[in-house]
C-alpha cells in the first residue's frame, strides 16, 4: 500500500501522541495484535493501515524542537502527553522553523519554560517549499487556538503546494465557504474545522443532549466546564484568543438540538488552567431540563481524559480519509468526514448519520 507523506504544523502534545501511536500500533500488529486493535474507529480504512502514515516534515517555532529530530522533539518541553511508546525510529525529518505571526500569546512569557513556549530566533523556512520538497500529501495543523493570521498562512502554503489540510483547530477555514471553494477550484480535499476527540467533552454533551430530546425532554440550560494543565489551556487563558473556540464547542451541541438555547442559557468553552493536571483535561458538564409534568430534571457529570491521545486517532482517520479522496480525485471540504470528526464542519450533520456517510464514503458509495 502506498504511504500518506503527512506534514505536522505544530510539534505539540497532539502531534507527539499521533506520532506515538503510528508506532504504537505498528508495533502492536507485529507482535501479534488482536485483530481490533483498541481506540481506533478504523484499523484498516480502505486499505490504510495507521502504520501506512509516514510523517515528512514537521514545523514548530519553539528553540526546544527547531532543529531537533522528530523522534526527539515530540518528547521535549512544554510537552507533557502521557508516554504511548518512548522508542520511536529516526524518521530523517528534522523540525522546522515557522513564521510565529500570532502563534504566541504575550501573556504566555510570564510563565516558567517548562510550561510555555520559548520561541527561536531563527528565521522561518519557505513553508511551501518545504511542502514540495517533501512529498507530503496531507498536512496537519496543531497550532494554538487563536492563530488566525499563523492558520491562514499555513492554508495558504497547502494550496501553493497542492497538499491537502486537517485543520484541527477552531480557526474557521474548511468550514468557511470562501477557504472551501479555494481548495475545491483546485482539486484538493481538507478536513475540519476544530478535531473532536474520539470520546471527549463535546461528543459526550452532544450525545447527552440529543438524548434529551430524542426521549421528549426540555433543556432549559447547560454548561460545560474545562480544566487542563498543558500549553493548550495555558494559551486559552487569554480571552481575547477563544473567539472562535466558544462558537466551535457552542454550535457543536447547539446543533443536536431541535431548538437552540437563549446565548444566556448555554455556556460552553475552556474554564482555567491547573499546572499540575499536565495533559489530563476534566470537563464538568451540566444539563438542567423538565420531564412530563414540566418536572425537574438535572444531569451532572465528571469526564477525565488525557486529552492529546484523545485526539489523535481521530487524526489518524482524518488523514486517511484525504488521501483516499486525493486517490479518487475528489478536491474540497470532506463534508461527511468533518461532520463526523470536526466539531465545526461545513455542514453539521448528527452523529449518528455522519458516521453512516463516513462509512459510505470509505466503501466509495458517495463522494464526500
Amino acid at each position: 500500500m502506498t504511504k500518506v507523506r503527512v506534514g505536522i504544523v505544530g510539534v505539540g502534545n497532539c502531534a507527539s501522541s499521533l506520532v506515538q501511536g503510528i508506532e504504537f500500533y505498528r508495533h502492536d500488529r507485529m507482535n501479534g495484535g488482536e485483530p481490533e486493535s483498541p481506540g481506533l474507529m478504523h484499523y484498516d480504512l480502505a486499505g490504510y493501515r495507521p502504520q501506512d502514515i509516514e510523517i515528512v516534515c514537521a514545523f514548530d517555532i519553539d528553540e526546544r524542537k527547531v532543529g531537533e529530530p522528530l523522534e526527539r522533539a515530540v518528547f521535549a518541553p512544554p510537552n507533557k502527553a502521557i508516554e504511548i511508546r518512548r522508542e520511536l525510529p529516526s524518521y530523517g525529518v528534522t523540525v522546522e522553523m515557522g513564521p510565529i505571526l500570532d502563534g504566541v500569546s504575550e501573556h504566555m512569557a510570564n510563565y516558567a519554560p517548562e510550561e510555555t513556549f520559548l520561541p527561536s530566533d531563527r528565521p522561518a523556512v519557505d513553508v511551501a517549499a518545504r511542502l514540495k520538497a517533501s512529498g507530503a500529501d496531507v498536512v496537519i495543523s496543531y497550532l494554538p487556538v487563536g492563530s488566525q493570521q499563523a492558520a491562514e498562512f499555513y492554508a495558504e502554503a497547502c494550496l501553493e503546494a497542492g497538499c491537502s489540510l486537517v485543520n484541527c483547530m477552531p480557526v474557521f477555514l474548511v468550514s468557511d465557504p470562501g477557504w472551501g471553494e479555494r481548495f475545491a477550484s483546485r482539486g484538493i480535499p481538507a478536513v475540519g474545522d476544530d478535531i473532536k476527540s474520539q470520546l471527549g467533552a463535546t461528543i459526550v454533551h452532544r450525545t447527552l443532549a440529543k438524548l434529551f430530546a430524542d426521549r421528549g425532554l426540555k433543556i432549559d440550560r447547560t454548561y460545560q466546564l474545562n480544566t487542563g494543565g498543558n500549553t493548550d489551556f495555558l494559551n486559552m487563558l487569554n480571552r481575547r484568543r477563544l473567539g472562535s473556540k466558544k462558537i466551535s464547542k457552542t454550535e457543536a451541541v447547539q446543533a443536536v438540538l431541535p431548538e437552540r438555547l437563549a446565548a444566556g442559557d448555554v455556556h460552553i468553552g475552556p474554564s482555567d488552567y491547573v499546572p499540575w493536571q499536565g495533559d489530563n483535561k476534566v470537563c464538568f458538564l451540566r444539563i438542567e431540563g423538565r420531564a412530563f409534568g414540566n418536572v425537574p430534571l438535572e444531569l451532572e457529570l465528571r469526564l477525565s481524559v488525557q486529552d492529546s491521545p484523545n485526539s489523535a486517532g481521530v487524526a489518524i482517520d482524518a488523514i486517511r480519509c484525504c488521501r483516499l479522496a486525493r486517490d479518487r480525485g475528489i478536491g474540497g471540504p470532506l463534508r461527511s468526514v468533518s461532520a463526523y470528526l470536526m466539531k465545526h464542519p461545513p455542514t453539521q450533520i448528527m452523529d449518528d448519520l455522519a458516521r453512516d456517510l463516513v462509512e459510505k464514503f470509505i466503501r466509495g458509495e458517495i463522494d464526500h
